[in-house]
């Protein structure tokens, strides 16, 4: 057996693995990097993948997230007409999620095109990695795999998906290899979502051992911050832009950190830690996703059913007004106070919430909520990082808001989340790679399992490294 690291090796975004056996090839995951200008050559390069891709037999897809996903239609381009199986949850998610992400594509070539123009530049659009069209391709390879009910992608491969609790639909992955006669088990961690959270049931823990191992480490070197502290510090963000007059801006991840954030903030309301809240939520993917989780209530915790209901028997309490068009998104901009509006995309680089952020991060009496983690080179994590100047859509934006960074609403488990989900293997996995993190949260993490847990320390794949077994 060969295993190949092909995204998410010495970083969090592009997740792609390779598994190859004397009876078959398939992928876990195939994702978009994300994160600057580097990030496009990359996704570019993915055009060579590195192997056959009509050699690949099927395809498993841990969650529906674009660094996951982002890439499936280019699989698709490139002559892959295997299945992909997915969680039912996550094949509804991803019936807005590709489409909206060829649609950005597609918009930011004209938009670059157009800016050409204006300046007098010759040359052609540069395309987009894949159109609405070839995402629609893509989606028909879809196949449903409900919580632990073992599918057979193969003769001799079982796959089981289990509820990782990152977002709604997300899995981690049981795969048992009858090759040659001898079994071998393969987990794949996709992303774990943090126990105790809202909206969402806490991640299954594993069992037993495992021949090979794929842990995530996006916050493999640090710990969230108690969740009452997370809640006084958005109470304190709320407050300050209350009394200043201004605007609050929450970028959030359309799936799953919108969702959250609108049940912390009306539960914050019901326990009349806030005020009555009037809430535009400015993304249609949001408002898709926000749909599609209540379509799925068996994948929603008792906590959520409960506010749900006091949110129907309250409709003045807390009021939420999905946004629809762009002319009611750009109305939004003519308000100079009081509207708090989440939007995405998560980290500031596409979608509605740059536009919101050009009109605001220029007065001071503004605020800026950061919920989630922030790739290196995105616009988000150059706010995070305290720029006082950033550029959106090739104009300098000065930074005069306040940055407010909550780190305790990760969708992401930290530290000792993942060591505590890893402590349902009765036995170290005889191989154990850690992927999914910025280097050097990897390497943290890695020497954290070997002291924490006793194990040998897990490998570090680079990129493109290729590993026989």
């Amino acid at each position: 057996m060969r295993i190949g690291f092909f995204g998410a090796a010495g970083e969090v975004t592009g997740s792609c693995t390779l598994v190859e056996t004397g009876e078959c090839r398939f992928l876990v995951d195939c994702g978009m990097f994300q994160g600057g200008r580097e990030a496009r050559t990359k996704n570019l390069n993915a055009l060579k993948f590195g192997f056959d891709v009509r050699a690949i037999d099927f395809v498993l897809l841990t969650h529906a997230h674009i660094d996951h996903s982002g890439l499936l239609p280019l699989l698709s381009v490139l002559g892959y007409r295997g299945p992909v199986y997915a969680t039912p949850a996550t094949i509804d998610l991803l019936q807005v999620l590709l489409r909206d992400s060829a649609h950005i594509q597609e918009k930011e070539s004209e938009w670059q095109l157009r800016h050409r123009r204006r300046r007098g530049q010759s040359g052609s659009m540069q395309p987009p990695l894949y159109t609405v069209a070839q995402a629609e391709a893509a989606l028909k390879l879809l196949r449903p795999a409900p919580y632990r009910e073992p599918v057979r992608p193969a003769e001799k491969i079982s796959v089981s998906f289990h509820d990782a609790g990152h977002i709604l639909g997300s899995a981690w992955l049981d795969v048992t290899l009858a090759d040659a006669g001898k079994p071998r088990r393969l987990v794949f961690s996709g992303d774990l979502g943090m126990r105790d959270r809202p909206v969402l049931h806490d991640p299954e823990k594993v069992a037993d051992g495992a021949d090979v191992l794929l842990i995530e480490s996006t916050y493999g070197d640090r710990l969230h911050r108690p969740f009452s502290e997370t809640e006084d510090e958005l109470v304190a963000a709320f407050e300050r832009t209350r009394h200043t007059r201004g605007n609050l801006i929450i970028p959030a991840f359309a799936v799953g950190r919108t969702q959250e954030i609108i049940y912390i903030l009306a539960d914050l309301v019901r326990r009349e830690r806030l005020a009555p809240l009037k809430i535009y939520i400015d993304s249609p993917m949001a408002t898709a996703a926000t749909h599609i989780t209540l379509q799925h209530p068996a994948l929603v915790d008792s906590h959520t059913h409960e506010l749900i209901d006091w949110m129907q028997q309250h409709p003045g309490k807390i009021k939420l007004e999905f946004v629809a068009d762009v002319d009611q998104s750009r109305a939004l901009n003519e308000v100079r106070s009081g509207a708090v509006i989440i939007s995405a995309s998560g980290m500031c680089d596409a979608g509605r919430i740059k536009y919101h952020l050009r009109e605001n991060l220029p007065r001071s009496e503004c605020s800026i909520l950061i919920t989630g983690f922030q790739a290196a080179g995105t616009l988000g994590r150059r706010l995070v990082d305290g720029a006082r100047l950033v550029r959106i859509f090739g104009k300098a934006i000065p930074v005069r808001a306040r940055i407010h960074t909550v780190g305790g609403l990760s969708a992401h488990a930290d530290r000792t989340g993942l060591l505590d989900w890893l402590r349902g293997f009765r036995t170290p996995p005889k191989h154990a790679y850690v992927v999914h993190g910025e280097a050097a949260a990897s390497a943290v993490f890695a020497q954290a399992i070997q002291d924490e847990l006793g194990w040998p320390r897990p490998h570090l794949p680079q990129l493109g490294e290729r590993i026989d077994l």
